[in-house]
């Protein structure tokens, strides 16, 4: 589950789960699960009820070298954390796990893992996330650990009208919008599309990791440029085929379900309930094709050591045995984070994750990928931005107010929120400090 999800539906959390608290001095409390001699895992991912729960019982069942206690927390508590406890000099945390936007500005707090990194060559991670673990520096702060993005399910009912010659496997974006308005049309005037756009939805990845690096090629650079312009002209007339009650869908896969819509876009472990009961009914498929080319948002999660972590052995022994393909896959059909380890995945998966499979694959294979990645370095102010992205959407698609105009005012806001951050650019924008909104 995504950094967005776990903030989403933190209220899930109970106080008997005994999530990690901060302590006066820096510490965190333990779960359970963990013990004397245990392994202390601090992580932003998986705090939902359901996902830490299976993710507990695959660290019970599969980590033999030592107990794990798992403790998952949201990320303005991981960085207190880690920062307080390295700097007190006052380590109780043997091991962190989370998004590269989570771990990036800690690069400073970890060790480096170069010595690792070189023993785990026979996993066969990707170049691009080997560098992306050195968080900008020369030496492995982190071991890629699971990856996930986002993508398209289709209910095979909405192909009957989908344009001639269009193939929904590659399609562009203006082929997208004419299959959406013919579909409104041919089902009594009721949109079938569906977007994340409620409350706790993770609508906003969707212009920043697809809408607008397909049109303008960036997403904080080309913010308000005139392929941005065009950008949010076309999400004007998508919306108009998108059903209105999006506002209040946090989870796409729920009215998905229902038989509410018929297509929906959000993340994948937000998906794959959709398809569960009867999945030959229906299709997981990348995200379309814009001018610039295919916009994706990649989610990475790594795993990294404090400095001046106790028993780094073990936590680094811990890292070797989730890094194994089986472990890989269990995590995969258990919560939906896809591998990041080479290897032929098995026959039997659940239906729906096999469909999301192939689109992941097909979406990061495309000749013309353009990979996003979520907001980095940005830490408490992430939210801030994301916000910018989603008053943008309330502007123009809700208040009908001028794209123009409007992104002219919300650059403003998000330049005032980047020059106090003072962080570079992330991908797809060119590298550089400070990232600002041209």
């Amino acid at each position: 589950m995504t950094n967005e999800a776990r903030a989403t539906r933190r209220a899930l959390l109970q106080a008997a789960l005994a999530a990690p608290v901060l302590a006066a001095c820096g510490g965190v409390s333990t779960s359970g699960t963990g013990g004397a001699g245990s392994v202390n895992f601090l992580s932003t991912q998986f705090t939902p009820v359901e996902e830490r729960q299976r993710f507990e019982k695959i660290l019970a069942d599969k980590v033999t070298s030592a107990k794990v206690g798992y403790n998952p927390v949201d990320n303005a508590t991981f960085a207190t954390t880690l920062r307080t406890q390295v700097e007190a000099g006052k380590v109780q945390v043997n091991l962190v796990g989370g998004l590269h936007g989570d771990l990036a500005p800690l690069g400073d707090k970890l060790m480096d893992l170069d010595d690792l990194a070189g023993s785990l060559t026979d996993r066969g991670f990707a170049a691009d996330l080997i560098e992306l673990g050195k968080l900008g520096g020369t030496t492995a702060k982190y071991i890629p650990w699971m990856q996930a993005t986002y993508m398209m399910a289709v209910n095979k009912k909405a192909l009957q009208w989908l344009p001639s010659g269009a193939d929904v496997q590659k399609l562009t974006y203006d082929q997208f919008l004419s299959w959406m308005t013919a579909a409104k049309a041919g089902n009594g005037g009721k949109p079938v599309f569906g977007l994340g756009a409620g409350p706790k939805g993770l609508y906003h990845r969707f212009f920043q990791g697809f809408l607008l690096p397909s049109f303008t090629g960036g997403q904080i650079t080309t913010f308000r440029s005139a392929d941005a312009v065009t950008a949010w002209e076309y999400m004007k007339e998508l919306w108009a085929q998108t059903a209105p009650a999006s506002t209040n869908y946090d989870f796409v896969q729920e009215p998905l379900q229902r038989g509410e819509v018929l297509v929906g876009f959000d993340h994948v472990a937000r998906l794959a309930t959709a398809p569960k009961d009867k999945p030959d009914e229906w299709l997981m498929v990348p995200a379309p094709s814009g001018p610039k080319g295919l916009g994706y948002m990649l989610v990475i999660a790594g795993l990294g050591i404090p400095k001046g972590a106790p028993d780094a052995d073990k936590a680094k022994e811990v890292i070797r045995t989730l890094t194994t393909p089986p472990v890989q896959t269990e995590v995969l059909r258990q919560n939906a984070f896809f591998p990041v380890v080479k290897g032929d995945l098995p026959g039997d998966l659940p239906a729906a994750i096999g469909l999301e499979a192939k689109a992941v694959a097909a979406q990061q294979s495309a000749s013309n990928a353009i990979v996003s990645l979520p907001p980095v370095g940005l830490g408490s102010k992430d939210g801030e931005v994301s916000q910018i992205f989603k008053d943008t959407f309330k502007a123009i698609c809700l208040d009908g107010k001028a794209v123009k105009a409007t992104l002219d005012a919300q650059a403003t806001k998000l330049n005032a929120i980047l020059d106090e951050a003072k962080v570079a650019c992330w991908k797809p924008d060119p590298a550089g400090s400070p990232c600002r909104a041209a």
